[in-house]
């Protein structure tokens, strides 16, 4: 038992370390980046599920708190989590739970899991566009014009690739757990 949450925390660190190498993948506009963020907590709510999957997340934000250079522009500390994006990396602890849960509860494959990174997707979204709107002091019109709807088809988009690749990973990482535990049974 003891192994078994070894093994999940360190998976939640690597995918932390993850999250972090695929934030610095940017694509600049006006007011918020599309960044690889958001591609990265679906594919990691999507192969950890809720609990690894959030405090795999957990452990990114507070890596990103503490001033480590790990969000989207290799920026980190908290002015970051309180400036104008600050609400998307929020929204990654949700959306992540919220992802992995899904998938729990009803099934792991392609459908539920591209359904669940899009609730995720929208969640995501939420807490930014709120940040969005009260750090800038900006209408609910405006937020949404420049906090949501630049995100939608690339979301959809990222949502698919997390949905189609993070479960391919999961069968693998569950198939190749699945051969250690034989071995180990075998000797």
């Amino acid at each position: 038992m003891r192994n078994e949450r070894l093994r999940w925390l360190m998976l939640s660190a690597i995918f932390a370390a993850f999250t972090a190498v695929f934030s610095q993948i940017t694509i600049p506009l006006p007011l918020i980046p599309i960044t690889g963020q958001t591609l990265a907590v679906g594919l990691t709510a999507t192969i950890l599920g809720s609990r690894w999957g959030t405090v795999s997340i957990l452990i990114y934000i507070l890596l990103g708190a503490v001033g480590l250079p790990v969000f989207s522009g290799a920026v980190g500390g908290p002015q970051v989590l309180v400036g104008k994006t600050g609400g998307y990396i929020f929204g990654f602890i949700f959306a992540a739970f919220i992802t992995g849960l899904i998938l729990e509860k009803i099934r792991f494959n392609f459908r539920w899991a591209f359904v669940a990174n899009i609730v995720g997707m929208f969640v995501t979204l939420a807490f930014g566009t709120a940040q969005l709107k009260y750090v800038m002091d900006i209408p609910w019109d405006k937020a949404i014009a420049f906090g949501t709807t630049p995100f939608l088809v690339v979301g959809a988009i990222k949502a698919a690739l997390a949905a189609w690749i993070g479960i391919k990973v999961r069968e693998r990482l569950i198939s190749a757990q699945l051969m250690q535990q034989r071995s180990i049974v075998l000797k």
